[in-house]
């Protein structure tokens, strides 16, 4: 019988070593946060030009550690209640829920539809006398312009939060995304540039804000921070080893997940080079087929963006759109695995009624991003000239569906 042809979001992500390492970890009975963990962590910040670096159990907790300590008293400036917070209406739902969660006010603005990030012009336009922060949110490898975003929150004295999930690796004018920022954050789940099943890690400029993070990772223990040593003489009728300084969570990775990730991190700029020259094979095989008319249009890569491709974003023309949603179901019948670009437009979700979230104006290319926008994975293994025949042909299927 002829084997079905399969095209996933990600080929199996694990070597052999990688597999190795875990069970060397396992082996050792040390699986909670140890070594392995401040190595990655080290290796890290040094790989990526990041001051500081601390791993965390998924990107979602890393957008959750970060908002937490901007929003923390021990900080000299910090977010408060009814503060607002600029994010692009095309973003992960858990770039977005911290802000709520913290009673900071979302500020829905629109995206750029040649990058599918943060649109400039509509940015400066929502800035009020309350803005007090920005959300980047890099997708699927791209990035905004982040000398005009930095030069705004310079200017404006507001707090940069950079969510680098998909993006890791991507530079913008030949520095490392999430940099930019007071805080940046990256995901290791699966599909992701790296993995380790899961896992996460928070970058920062100073030491104070690394060593709030820290406490709040932990519980809001003063325990291997700096903390530590000013309550530890001041509480003296306390076990030191048990000083509760701050709020905090547990968001700790496991040390089996950093050994793997560390591993496979030595592995990055293979990873960009393999994903960056399948992505050019596919679009070439679509658009030197003799059956292209433009059916779909490619993100713009412009001059000073180096991307990391978590996966390959295309839009449908115009003209086809009312063909997508049975366009989509042809390619999931064709083994063509695919997702929406993120969450479309996120204040169409269910949630955002519950919540209820609103823009000010409207959101035309977010709009547009959920009517004709879906992506398609980008392995990290080079895929043959069969395969991405296949993937064209099929794709260029949709002047058949009726």
């Amino acid at each position: 019988m002829k084997k079905k042809f399969s095209y996933s979001l990600l080929e199996n992500a694990f070597s052999k070593k990688d597999l190795e390492i875990g069970m060397k970890v396992v082996k050792s009975g040390q699986i909670t946060m140890a070594s392995n963990t401040s190595n990655f962590e080290k290796n890290f910040a040094k790989k990526n030009k990041s001051n500081y670096a601390l791993m965390v159990n998924s990107g979602s907790s890393a957008n959750l550690l970060s908002v937490a300590a901007a929003c923390n008293p021990m900080r000299n400036f910090y977010l408060k209640k009814g503060d607002e917070v600029i994010i692009p209406a095309v973003c992960w739902s858990t770039s977005l829920w911290p802000l709520i969660q913290y009673g900071l006010k979302p500020i829905f603005v629109d995206i750029d539809l040649s990058t599918l990030n943060i649109n400039i012009d509509d940015l400066t336009s929502k800035i009020t006398k309350k803005t007090r922060a920005i959300m980047c949110v890099h997708i699927l490898g791209l990035s905004a312009n982040m000398t005009k975003i930095r030069k705004l929150c310079k200017e404006k004295k507001l707090i940069l939060f950079e969510d680098t999930c998909e993006s890791l690796g991507s530079k913008y004018n030949q520095v490392n995304l999430g940099n930019y920022g007071d805080f940046g954050t990256y995901s290791f789940y699966y599909s992701h540039q790296i993995t380790s099943g899961e896992g996460g890690m928070v970058v920062c400029k100073n030491k104070k804000d690394y060593n709030i993070l820290k406490c709040l990772r932990s519980h809001g223990w003063s325990r291997g921070t700096v903390f530590h040593k000013k309550f530890k003489t001041k509480y003296k009728k306390l076990d030191e080893k048990f000083l509760f300084v701050n709020s905090g969570y547990n968001l700790r990775p496991l040390d089996i997940t950093a050994a793997i990730a560390n591993n496979q991190y030595k592995r990055l700029s293979k990873f960009i080079h393999t994903r960056d020259k399948n992505r050019s094979l596919i679009i070439n095989k679509i658009i030197n087929n003799k059956r292209w008319k433009k059916q779909f249009n490619f993100c713009r890569v412009e001059k000073k963006i180096e991307p990391s491709w978590f996966g390959l974003p295309i839009l449908i023309a115009k003209k086809l759109e009312t063909k997508r949603e049975k366009f989509i179901s042809y390619l999931d019948k064709s083994g063509i695995e695919n997702r929406p670009i993120v969450s479309g437009n996120f204040l169409n979700q269910p949630a955002s009624k519950l919540y209820k979230l609103k823009s000010k104006g409207t959101l035309k290319n977010a709009q547009i991003v959920e009517k004709r926008g879906f992506f398609i994975g980008l392995h990290t293994k080079k895929i043959d000239d069969r395969s991405a025949n296949y993937i064209a042909e099929k794709l260029l299927d949709i002047d058949l569906i009726k």
